[in-house]
Order: structure tokens, then C-alpha cells, then sequence
């Protein structure tokens, strides 16, 4: 049986090693077509270039491999099967099981393989492409800025434009400028319908001048209450021509394109050091939930104190206690409770977005953490899908199973991205998130070996027929009876 196995591993391994190497291809160069308008034109070496392309492949390769593994599963099978060498096997007393063993235990190797590499090399390979991709961008900030999004990367400033035009790509369309240096939220705003910017070589400072807009400031305090921001005035004007000088000297620095300042990104950290992190933010989170339900306690103890309040005010004192009490300091005083109360109210609306917050950071942890470890296991689940299915469908080459390939894998990511989702909002947890594609996937796989080592197609259209017909009997039966 060694050289059956031999020549079943064969049949495996050469489509195997095609259609994963021309898979990676496919995910990098997609990758790199969306990062393509920011890289290209800052005069990078083309080594630097290439290290960027090497690391995106070892980050997409864990995504490649089951991938490889679900077509060539279909194509190996099917050839088998299209060639009638599939017949020659069963009818030699050798059943489906038998052939797929040593195939299962090279999915086995290649599972853990891909578990080793998601905890391992993944990450490394995540945190220097980032980085690299980050200190690419710096290279020249006034290319790092995406059309139709709110730029953030130069600090103190948020800045939003339509269209980004010019041989140089320096002119802007319909330009938003939120100056957030103050540290105050958005309150200076500025809109132009044109906007260019330049900066000369080794400057700290870029200059943005815009022309035909507006200027408007907002002139608040953080302590105040939301009504009393809204008594307080505001700068208003138009311009032909206003000039920013933007600060870009952290661009600007002795950096090189191998700086690594992004490192508790998900994604670049291992199986232990996310585990480490999800518990000591639950530990912070736990501290939080019990300090905001200590506020809320106190929050509702004054409500009742304000409310016991107003009820003395409105009942008719008798003159010896009025002597006791003047009503128009008491009256001052509790009309500042109420508004304490009213800035406490608002500062809980507040609070609600910074505890979901909190916890969608944690449940990104925990998901990220369950995920590497099913998705490991992806390799085997598409396996068992691929192989029971080549051997129904009969057929080998590319066209056929790399449709039914690429059908499969994008409905399991899409289960898998629902999951993630759903784990974020807290829908269902971080676990179940995590596995639910594999829980979905895995008994269909086990459904289709089960028909495919009785010799059955997915599904029996003369079995269907049957049953309709006996409805049908039953009811023209009753109906005549």
C-alpha cells in the first residue's frame, strides 16, 4: 500500500503546490493594488518595495493555504474520478476512507503548520509590514491623504477632501479642515472649495493654502454643560485665500523606513501576548464598570434628594419654620444642584460610547485569540468539503472546482466575518464568534464524505420526486375519499 499511497499524495501535492502559489500571487497583488496610490511616486528603493511584498505574502499565506488545500482537494479527486481511476479503486475493494487517509494526515501536518505560522510568523511578518507601510506613507504626508476620508495621521488636525488632482497629486477639491491642536473636540472648522499644498525637502512645516472658503470657531470650555455651549458666541467669516503652516517635523525626524512605532496592533502579537492583554483589560474594565456604578448610585441618591427637595419647597411651612429658612437662597442652591445634575446626565451619554468602546477592545482580543487557533483548523474543515465533493462532481482541471472553490471559501469567510462582527458588538461571545464558520462547515463536510463513500451525488433528485408524488397522492386521496 506504500505506493498507493505514494501516488495518491502525488496526485494531491502537485496541484496543491500550483494553486497555492498562484493564490498567493492573487491576494498580494490585490493587496498591493490597494495600497498602490499611496506607495507609489515617494522615490522608495526598490528593495524596500520588495521587502514590503515579502512581508505581505507571509501574512497572506495562512489565507492562501486552506484556500490551496479546498482546490486542489475538488481538482485531485476529481481527476481521480474523471479518469476512472476512482472506479479502478473501489472495485479493488478499497473504499473512499482508505484513499483519503494519507491525504488527512498530510492536512493534519499542514493544519498545525498553519497554527505554528499564525502564532509565529504571522504576526512578526504584521507588525514590520505595518510599520513599513506606515513609514512609507511619512515619506511625503502630503501624499499619505485619502480622497472621501477623514485624515488623521498629521497630528492636531483632521482633514477630509473629495478629489486629489495635479501632476504632483498636491491640489485638492473641496477641502474640510478640523483643527484639533486646542484639544478641544471640533471646534474650529474650516471648508474651502480648493486646497494646495506644498512643502520644500527637509522643512518641519507644510504649508496648505486654501482658497474661497469659510472659517468658523466655536468658543467653549471643556467644563461646560451642552446647554451652556450653546449660549456661548462663535467666529464666523469668509476668505479667498487662508494659510496653514502644519507642523510635520514628527515626519520629519531621523526615521528610517525600518522604525517600528506600532506594536499593540491585534494582529502583531502572539497567542500568549493577546491573552496577556485581554486580562489586563478586563481587569481595567471590571475597575471601570465598578467606579461608573458607584457614580450612578450616587447620581440616583441625588435625584431622590433633589426630588425630596422640591416636595418642601411646594408644601405650605408654617410661619415659625419659614423663620428658619430663606427660600430664595435655597432656591439658588437647588436650582445648581439641578444643573450639576444635568452635566452628570450628560457626561453618562458620553460614558455609554466609552464603555462599548472598552468592551469592543476586549472582545477584538479574545476573538483575535479563539480565531488563530480555528482558523488553523480551516485546512482540515475545507479539506473534508473538497475531497467528498471532487469525487461526486467527477470532474479535475481549474474551471470547475475553481468556481465551486472560490464559492465555498467565500461563504466561509463571510460566516467567519459575521462572527467577528457579532463578537465586537457582543452579540455572542468572542468564542462562539470565532468557531461558528467551522461549527457550520464541518458537519456539511462530514455529510458530503458520508454520500460520497456510499457512491451518492449531493443530493437525489429521484428521492425528491418521490416524496412530492406521495403528497400529492395523500391529498388527491383525501379529496376523492
Amino acid at each position: 500500500m506504500k505506493i498507493f499511497d505514494k501516488y495518491i499524495l502525488k496526485s494531491f501535492l502537485e496541484p496543491f503546490l500550483a494553486t497555492f502559489f498562484v493564490v498567493l500571487f492573487v491576494l498580494v497583488m490585490q493587496s498591493l493594488w490597494l495600497a498602490f496610490d499611496e506607495i507609489a511616486g515617494k522615490g522608495i528603493d526598490i528593495f524596500f518595495i520588495l521587502k514590503f511584498l515579502g512581508y505581505l505574502a507571509l501574512m497572506l499565506t495562512p489565507t492562501a493555504l486552506p484556500i490551496g488545500i479546498l482546490l486542489s482537494s475538488i481538482m485531485a479527486m476529481g481527476n481521480l474520478s474523471e479518469n476512472y481511476e476512482m472506479a479502478a479503486i473501489k472495485s479493488a475493494g478499497i473504499s473512499l476512507k482508505r484513499v483519503i487517509r494519507p491525504l488527512i494526515i498530510l492536512v493534519l501536518f499542514v493544519s498545525a503548520l498553519n497554527f505554528v505560522f499564525l502564532n509565529n510568523v504571522y504576526p512578526w511578518a504584521t507588525l514590520k509590514q505595518k510599520n513599513l507601510y506606515l513609514n512609507i506613507k511619512k515619506k511625503k504626508p502630503a501624499l499619505a491623504l485619502v480622497p472621501g476620508a477623514f485624515n488623521t495621521e498629521i497630528p492636531g488636525y483632521s482633514i477630509k477632501f473629495d478629489e486629489k488632482y495635479g501632476e504632483e497629486k498636491n491640489l485638492l477639491k473641496n477641502v474640510q479642515i478640523a483643527d484639533l491642536s486646542a484639544a478641544k473636540g471640533k471646534i474650529k472648522v474650516i471648508t474651502a472649495k480648493k486646497g494646495i499644498i506644498s512643502s520644500e525637502e527637509g522643512s518641519k512645516y507644510m504649508t496648505l493654502t486654501l482658497e474661497n472658503g469659510n472659517y468658523y470657531e466655536e468658543h467653549i470650555n471643556k467644563s461646560m454643560s451642552t446647554k451652556e455651549r450653546k449660549k456661548m458666541p462663535a467666529s464666523n467669516a469668509t476668505f479667498k485665500t487662508y494659510i496653514i503652516n502644519i507642523d510635520i517635523s514628527s515626519f520629519n525626524d531621523d526615521d528610517t523606513l525600518d522604525d517600528e512605532k506600532i506594536k499593540e496592533h491585534h494582529g502583531m502579537l502572539s497567542l500568549a501576548q493577546l491573552d496577556s492583554i485581554s486580562k489586563s483589560q478586563k481587569i481595567k474594565y471590571d475597575e471601570y464598570i465598578t467606579n461608573n456604578a458607584k457614580y450612578f448610585f450616587n447620581i440616583i441618591k441625588a435625584k431622590k434628594i433633589h426630588k425630596y427637595s422640591d416636595s418642601l419647597i411646594d408644601k405650605k411651612l408654617d410661619a415659625d419654620i419659614l423663620q428658619n429658612f430663606n427660600l430664595k437662597n435655597k432656591s439658588i442652591v437647588l436650582d445648581e444642584s439641578i444643573r450639576l445634575l444635568k452635566r452628570a446626565m450628560d457626561r453618562n451619554k458620553n460614558q455609554k460610547q466609552v464603555f462599548k468602546t472598552k468592551r469592543k477592545l476586549i472582545n477584538l482580543y479574545d476573538h483575535e485569540y479563539n480565531y488563530r487557533i480555528s482558523f488553523s483548523l480551516a485546512c482540515l474543515v475545507l479539506f473534508f468539503i473538497g475531497a467528498p465533493l471532487g469525487s461526486i462532481i467527477r470532474k479535475g482541471g481549474f474551471g470547475l472546482p475553481m468556481i465551486m472553490a472560490i464559492v465555498i471559501f467565500v461563504i466561509y469567510f463571510f460566516i467567519s466575518q459575521l462572527g467577528k462582527n457579532l463578537a465586537e458588538e457582543s452579540a455572542v461571545s468572542a468564542l462562539f464568534g470565532s468557531w461558528i464558520s467551522t461549527l457550520i462547515l464541518f458537519p456539511f463536510g462530514i455529510l458530503l464524505t458520508r454520500r460520497a463513500t456510499k457512491g451518492m451525488g449531493i443530493f437525489n433528485i429521484d428521492t425528491i420526486f418521490d416524496t412530492i408524488q406521495k403528497i400529492f397522492n395523500k391529498i388527491i386521496h383525501k379529496t376523492t375519499s
